[in-house]
């Protein structure tokens, strides 16, 4: 097994448990789940945000985040609007309620996190921010990874 390997497995497995610890205790006290979550926050921070964005960004099928978006639509937190510039594409917007959902779930996802990685040093936590940021970059740059 190559020294990669290890890394790689251990990167997966603390991935799924802080993802799942993070989602337990946002579900719990929100109502909402991690990956709804996440497409709140690109949706408020992407200015005219599309689908196609959101795929970008995450890495997943247009119909994965189509019936994600379409889920957010239900539950009142985002609309669709007609894009316009180009009639036959969607811009995706907060609705208030969106919003207030946000802006009370990141305190949440914030200190979950805080919980979680407690105990481990600070320049530990920047050193594998700065490692993780430049693997993510050069898949991205080189078009490494997207989903199918």
């Amino acid at each position: 097994m190559s020294h990669v390997t290890p890394v790689f497995l251990d990167l997966v497995r603390v991935e799924t448990r802080l993802y799942n610890a993070v989602g337990a205790r946002l579900r719990a006290e929100q109502g909402l789940t991690l990956g709804q979550f996440e497409f709140l926050q690109i949706i408020d921070r992407v200015d005219g945000c599309r689908v196609l964005d959101i795929v970008g960004e995450l890495a997943i099928t247009v119909g994965a985040v189509s019936k994600a978006v379409d889920r957010l639509v239900a539950a009142g937190w985002c609309v669709r609007v007609a894009h316009p510039q180009d009639r036959r594409s969607s811009v995706l917007r907060l609705t208030p309620e969106g919003e207030q959902v946000l802006a009370a779930s990141r305190p949440v996802v914030e200190s979950s996190l805080a919980a979680l990685t407690q105990g481990i040093p600070a320049a530990d936590l920047r050193s594998l921010a700065a490692t993780l940021a430049t693997l993510r970059a050069r898949l991205e740059a080189d078009g490494q990874g997207r989903s199918g």
